[in-house]
């Protein structure tokens, strides 16, 4: 008897027939076969040497479980540099490139290493991947950026007038330096047009995680995350952040007002009052605001009031009415929507968490 198998690979889902007495019955199985893939990790000046070795380490593991299945290596993956010399991190490791940039025509996927240190003082020793990661990107490629990796995935141009996240500690210079960019920095991944990235530090195992179920399918991804202890359903950051308020900038009226508002925010604030304290009209007021701190002077006073009430959950008794009224606001359900929309949980989850 004559069957249909599915067969789906990187190209589409196609169905072939067989004989019934090869495989035993025709209940249509389906047989995954997968067209070689290229993936390109960036041997970077002060990259995060975890970042590479992890990706790396992740995606051999997934060639390992297509191998031990009778199936053939599914990634080739290549540590690509600027040249072929080592790069020396720390004066103890050393990366050592594979290949470099201008010997590869086209890839499927390149992976942008966390970076370490002062952000722009990192990204410039690598300004010469920018224009080599969007001209792959505009040959069919999907570029992911690992937590500061957004960094450099912002100087290629790729992420204008689009969505990114970052390492929440980074996000307030990641907004000064690149405003075109909207930074969803309570995400912990984001997915746009082939972009991916990642939030802090050991977010990017998120994101791999997601790529690997994009290349392969849901059952590689199972199996991948159970063997790297990955959890697959974690999608916000915001439970981790520290919110510290960006102060890199000169416009002294706006600091003042964010020194005051950090030392009083068991206040109820009037936003006319406060541009009377400052001298100036409302809408000057709230335009300089924005502009100093790139929030909103409403988003900044929630922020700063529910980093208050963050740090009485993790260190207090008080129950959350008492955190409430300290906080300054007046309505239980107003201060538990602001909280959940700030940190992803309800004060009562969070304290469970972080309160020892």
């Amino acid at each position: 008897m004559i069957c249909t198998a599915k067969i789906s690979t990187t190209s589409g889902i196609y169905e072939l027939p067989f004989r019934q007495s090869m495989v035993g019955d025709c209940d249509n199985p389906i047989v995954y076969l997968y067209d070689m893939r290229t993936i390109t990790i960036l041997a970077l000046h002060n990259a995060s040497l975890a970042s590479i070795a992890d990706s790396y380490t992740l995606f051999s593991k997934v060639n390992e479980f297509l191998r031990e299945t009778g199936e053939t290596d599914l990634f080739n993956i290549q540590l690509a540099g600027l040249t072929r010399e080592p790069i020396h991190q720390n004066n103890l490791f050393a990366l050592f490139p594979q290949i470099t940039i201008s010997e590869i025509d086209k890839t499927d996927l390149v992976i942008i290493p966390a970076l370490t240190g002062e952000m722009m003082t990192s990204n410039y020793p690598n300004r010469e991947f920018g224009g080599w990661i969007a001209s792959q990107y505009r040959k069919g490629a999907s570029v992911a950026g690992l937590s500061t990796g957004a960094f450099l995935l912002a100087y290629s141009g790729l992420l204008k007038n689009k969505q990114c996240t970052t390492h929440w500690a980074y996000s307030n210079e990641f907004r000064y330096f690149y405003p075109l960019t909207t930074l969803v920095d309570d995400k912990i991944i984001t997915d746009q047009n082939g972009l991916y990235t990642s939030g802090g530090s050991t977010a990017y195992w998120n994101l791999l995680l997601h790529l690997t179920e994009k290349l392969t399918n849901r059952n590689i991804a199972i199996r991948i995350a159970k063997y790297f202890v990955i959890d697959l359903n974690k999608s916000l950051q915001s439970p981790f952040i520290v919110f510290q308020g960006l102060k890199d900038h000169s416009d002294q009226m706006v600091l003042d007002i964010q020194e005051y508002l950090e030392q009083h925010y068991a206040d109820k604030f009037n936003v006319d009052e406060l541009a009377a304290r400052s001298n100036c009209s409302r809408r000057t007021f709230e335009r300089r605001f924005s502009k100093a701190t790139r929030h909103t002077l409403t988003e900044y006073i929630q922020k700063v009031k529910m980093e208050a009430a963050k740090k009485q959950l993790e260190s207090s008794n008080s129950s959350v009415n008492e955190i409430m009224l300290d906080t300054g606001y007046a309505d239980i359900h107003s201060f538990r929507k602001v909280f959940r929309k700030v940190t992803g949980m309800t004060p009562a989850d969070y304290r469970k968490r972080y309160n020892s």
